[in-house]
């Protein structure tokens, strides 16, 4: 798809979005001339991150129906529940020592419910930690935090600017965490690996180049070549996270005994680098439209990339965790009790709107169309004397197929 026919389907953006953008541009602009062209990663990095430009750093609204993207906990508190029946049990098996910690907060609507549950189930954790990069997220999840809940479970709730350094024990979740990681993007040409670059053409604008690959890029793609049993086609474009076991060591190499809770959308390996997906996983969206062009009004559009469950269990593997459970998002919320979580919402709805918008949650968060089939759980632990997981959950186990 063209850039000029790939703008005209999307929503056209308000003067002060396209000022805000320009300004990450002329960012970039000056960032590629001064240094070159720079890898599709750091360009990714730059238009997500960088301070008060990116896109999860400016104060647009992401999450929900005004913003770009409904993530599962935007739905309502079903998932948040489920989550919590899931988790509980290692939380209880670990007891006063057990902290939670929470990847990326988003809008705080995973908080909020997932503390009145666990208040409710009374497992509240020794303390509720946020790892949020965003200055702009953070202050929103603390106004809406300090709104929804009782003071006594606000004081349990901190905001940490990186992982815990101290050995802690307990649970972390996140929750498309791994499909905003930068992605290295690569392409194999005549049978060498290239790695792709952003550049700027003779007018200043942005365009994609390819370069020969490092060798931290080139063997992290020999790599899934050995395991896939094939080489890839000359032409083959697609995405690889070579700083994964980096990135996992850094988030969870101090926790010493628990539980880590991954949700996101992507495949196991084979199916992630299939023959005929030639061009990868990467999209971009921009209010609610899916769209293939990166490049495209930098700092307003969500970049992402789908992931390979197959490398997330080696990362975790390397970091000295063991898979425990790896099954779609419908398996995981059904195992962890989601009949009777929505049967008990369903009984305490006020009106019938909410019980029509309860039944619309389990929907989406269920169905192959939606949610269901398309997001995975990956649960990996270590350091635990037992597995005290839900039985249905380890019976929907699925870790053979990795």
């Amino acid at each position: 798809m063209t850039r000029s026919s790939q703008s005209s389907r999307l929503p056209e953006p308000a003067a002060e979005e396209l000022a805000h953008s320009e300004r990450l541009l002329q960012h970039l602009r000056e960032t590629i001339a001064a240094h070159g062209p720079i890898p599709f990663s750091q360009y990714m990095e730059r238009c997500l991150y960088a301070p008060g430009l990116g896109y999860y750093s400016a104060g647009k609204t992401k999450f929900g129906k005004a913003g770009d993207f409904v993530t599962a906990p935007e739905l309502g508190e079903l998932f948040a529940r489920c989550v919590v029946q899931a988790v509980q049990p290692v939380l209880a098996m670990l007891g006063s020592e057990a902290n939670f910690l929470e990847l990326g907060g988003g809008s705080g609507s995973f908080a909020e419910a997932a503390l009145l549950a666990l208040a409710g189930n009374d497992v509240l954790p020794r303390s509720y930690l946020i790892l949020e990069p965003s200055a702009d997220l953070r202050e929103r999840q603390r106004e809406r935090l300090t709104a929804a809940l009782p003071a006594d479970i606000m004081a349990r709730v901190a905001w940490i600017d990186r992982p815990p350094e101290q050995a802690w024990r307990g649970v972390l979740f996140a929750n498309e965490v791994i499909d905003a990681l930068p992605t290295t993007r690569f392409v194999l040409r005549h049978g060498e690996v290239y790695e792709e670059y952003v550049a700027l053409d003779g007018e200043a604008r942005l365009m994609r180049v390819d370069r020969p690959a490092d060798a931290l890029v080139a063997g992290a793609v020999r790599h899934v070549e050995r395991d896939l049993g094939r080489s890839f086609e000359d032409g083959y474009r697609s995405e690889i996270l070579p700083q994964l076991p980096y990135w996992m060591q850094a988030i969870a190499g101090s926790l010493e005994a628990g539980l880590m809770l991954f949700i996101d959308y992507g495949y196991v390996r084979r199916e992630y680098y299939l023959p005929e997906r030639q061009d990868g996983t990467l999209m971009a969206h921009y209010r609610h439209r899916a769209h293939n062009d990166p490049l495209y009004l930098p700092g307003l559009n969500d970049l992402t990339a789908s992931v390979d469950f197959t490398a997330l269990a080696e990362a975790g593997n390397s970091a000295g965790f063991g898979v425990a459970a790896y099954l779609p998002q419908a398996h995981f919320l059904i195992a962890a009790g989601l009949q009777a979580v929505f049967e008990h919402a369903y009984e305490q709805a006020a009106d019938e709107l909410t019980r029509h918008r309860l039944a619309q949650q389990v929907k989406k968060l269920t169905l192959p169309d939606q949610m269901g089939e398309r997001f995975q759980a990956m649960l990996l632990a270590r350091g635990l004397p037992a597995l005290p997981l839900p039985a249905e959950l380890l019976a929907a186990d699925l870790g053979g197929r990795l």
